[in-house]
């Protein structure tokens, strides 16, 4: 503490002695100011000593008269007098931003073409991808008995054409949530398929557009569940309805699983859409296969009543599906920019 205060004592000591020469002088400059300073000096302590010796002067304009106007002209007037109008002071040029380079100038150059937009490219869109495949293997992970049991009773014909298959509250969920998930894939397709073949110029966002799509699908998925219900209601029993109400959940929940590589390869991989149409085509295909062999073992296998079967599938699922897609052909003519 002796050393250091010492050192101080001696450092303002020189610092003074400099000061009073200089003031003899002239004012110095902030330059000569720090070297007085020692070397150890703190920011704080060049601003102090700064402020202590160097003492702004007061402006004095000029009064000598402005010799440069043109010959036979009357002097101009000076910038500084209050008394000119406002067209004086203020040119054509005064807010232009090459003569303010304090203000933004905007961009130079010519503007290039803009990156056309994709799903790789959404965080929101890879957040919820990423949720769902996380949240399905988490699932799948704990109702795997569940799945299998569904599986195995599936293909499984009974003599009273009636199983039953227990399910819990968690796997109700389950199953509705890949029913939700069955909508968002199948809404991402038809996007991709959009933009390929259509355009992908909309009035709305992409999230709009896509949320659109899955409220579509979703509506057709509930209506059919309806039909179904009240179909079945009509010309069977409560418990072969039971049992295909069921078996429909698990073949939706199954579609939204085997459309999810699809989705994947196609948003991020580049996969090419006349693959992603196949093996779309494929899984729907097999899916309404599954479809006509459950509701043919259900309700019309004791009976031998193949057309019947034929005509029950033709009427609740062909139709509603070509439907469906003719309210999303005709909404992307609502949607789209027509130049």
């Amino acid at each position: 503490m002796v050393q250091q205060a010492d050192s101080i004592v001696q450092n303002a000591t020189v610092m003074a002695s400099g000061m009073r020469a200089a003031r003899k002088s002239h004012q110095p400059t902030p330059r000569e100011v720090i070297s007085w300073l020692p070397k150890n000096a703190t920011p704080e302590q060049m601003d102090s000593a700064i402020q202590l010796h160097i003492k702004p002067s007061a402006i004095q304009w000029s009064t000598r008269p402005d010799t440069l106007h043109l010959p036979g002209q009357n002097p101009g007037k000076s910038f500084h007098d209050v008394s000119l109008p406002q067209y004086y002071k203020e040119s054509f040029f005064s807010k232009d931003s090459l003569f303010h380079p304090e203000l933004p100038g905007g961009r130079l150059g010519v503007s290039g073409d803009p990156v056309p937009y994709t799903i790789a490219g959404d965080n929101f869109f890879t957040s919820l991808l990423l949720c769902c495949f996380i949240l399905s293997v988490v699932a799948c992970s704990q109702s795997r008995r569940f799945i299998a049991r569904q599986a195995k009773n599936f293909f499984f014909v009974s003599h009273d054409n009636y199983t039953t298959i227990t399910e819990t509250s968690s796997e109700i969920r389950f199953q509705i949530f890949l029913v939700l998930q069955t909508c968002l894939l199948l809404a991402f397709g038809f996007f991709f398929y959009t933009q390929a073949y259509v355009g992908g110029t909309f009035v709305l966002e992409p999230y709009q557009i896509i949320g659109i799509y899955s409220g579509v699908i979703a509506i057709y998925i509930a209506l059919k569940f309806l039909a179904y219900w009240f179909t079945d209601w009509l010309f069977f029993d409560k418990k072969k309805n039971e049992q295909w109400l069921k078996s429909l959940l698990f073949i939706i929940s199954t579609e939204g699983v085997a459309l999810f590589p699809m989705v994947v390869l196609q948003a991020y991989f580049n996969l090419s859409m006349q693959s992603a149409i196949v093996y779309a085509s494929i899984i729907i295909v097999f899916i309404k296969i599954l479809t006509f062999y459950k509701t043919y073992i259900i309700f019309f296998h004791q009976k031998g009543s193949f057309l019947q079967n034929i005509l029950y599938f033709c009427g609740l699922e062909i139709v509603p599906l070509l439907f469906t897609w003719g309210v999303l052909v005709t909404n992307n003519s609502y949607l789209e920019i027509n130049f």
